[in-house]
């Protein structure tokens, strides 16, 4: 009796130390240490300084007329009220809007397009998808110039045309207003269908093979592998395509502002091209901040809204 009681106290004691131990580990298991908070906190405050202080000064500009000398003058939603009368920001939205559902629609599906063709290791498909893949190395301005000289009337396109007979077809591609968004569509859309090739690559090499092979088992043709197989499994990757085809439509500036300048007659004017000849052209910063706020609010609400429905139908 004496022996067992001695070995519960010590086992007892032992619990206890044990216990002290434990909690003492997880004290400092829960310690952070300054070098991992340094690293952390110095990529903050530069992300703060550099990004969301200017953001947040672009939205107090939005509601001031300044026009870069003098001092701001506050108006409020002045602004914001300008624009609902502001025919060339009617015309910007709309062509805003066309421009994300063109260049955004079809550079999604040619680089689907192209990665399903391209994804099987076959020979002298490393050369066709590095083909593809090249536009995106080049700079958006060069590849502007070198299509702007293509669309002149005595430029590549137009003798093309003329010399398969077509001469009917020939056109001032980018002075007409009823074609020059549409042409400058085409340069930036080959620019980018190879970066959402390339993408669209990546996912399809995620997807388990397994799954098509049970499939043919069960008889499915390849367009119910695609849409019961494919698509299902190319969600999360469709949500990164689809905030990045977002963005760089928001913000093209490049190639339109290279092409036509917004014109002509503003027929492929933008949001991104609207605020930027309105602010450091006509030197209107407070109301071209106030446009800068209107294509921050659209990006951020389209690929919000998707994520959360993405989401919703993860869980």
């Amino acid at each position: 009796m004496a022996v067992l009681t001695a070995a519960g106290r010590r086992a007892t004691q032992g619990a206890g130390r044990g216990g002290r131990t434990t909690r003492g580990s997880g004290r400092r298991a829960t310690r952070v240490p300054p070098a991992v908070l340094a690293f952390v906190l110095l990529p903050l405050l530069a992300e703060g300084f550099f990004v969301f202080w200017p953001a947040l000064q672009g939205f107090y500009l939005s509601l001031t007329k300044w026009d870069g000398v003098s001092a701001p003058q506050f108006i409020g939603l002045g602004n914001y009220r300008e624009m609902i009368h502001d025919t060339v920001f009617h015309t910007a939205m709309l062509d805003t809007v066309l421009w994300l559902a063109l260049f955004g629609g079809l550079s999604a599906l040619l680089g689907l397009g192209a990665a399903l063709l391209l994804q099987q290791e076959r020979r002298g498909v490393g050369f066709y998808r590095a083909a593809l893949f090249l536009p995106v190395v080049f700079s958006l301005t060069a590849t502007a110039l070198v299509w702007q000289a293509m669309y002149q009337p005595d430029g590549l396109i137009n003798k093309t045309m003329s010399g398969l007979g077509l001469g009917s077809l020939t056109h001032p591609w980018l002075a007409d207003q009823d074609t020059a968004l549409y042409a400058v569509i085409v340069p930036a859309l080959w620019r980018q269908v190879g970066y959402v090739m390339v993408l669209y690559l990546a996912g399809l090499k995620g997807i388990d093979p397994a799954l098509y092979e049970a499939a043919k088992v069960d008889g499915a043709t390849m367009w119910q592998q695609f849409r019961h197989i494919t698509l299902p499994q190319l969600r999360s990757v469709n949500a990164v395509v689809l905030s990045v085809i977002i963005i760089d439509s928001l913000r093209s500036f490049d190639v339109v502002w290279a092409l036509t300048h917004g014109g002509p007659y503003h027929s492929s004017e933008l949001l991104s091209t609207y605020m930027y000849s309105t602010a450091f052209q006509s030197l209107r910063l407070g109301y071209g901040s106030a446009l800068a706020v209107v294509i921050f609010v659209l990006a951020f609400g389209v690929i919000a809204s998707y994520l959360v429905r993405a989401f919703k139908e993860a869980d």
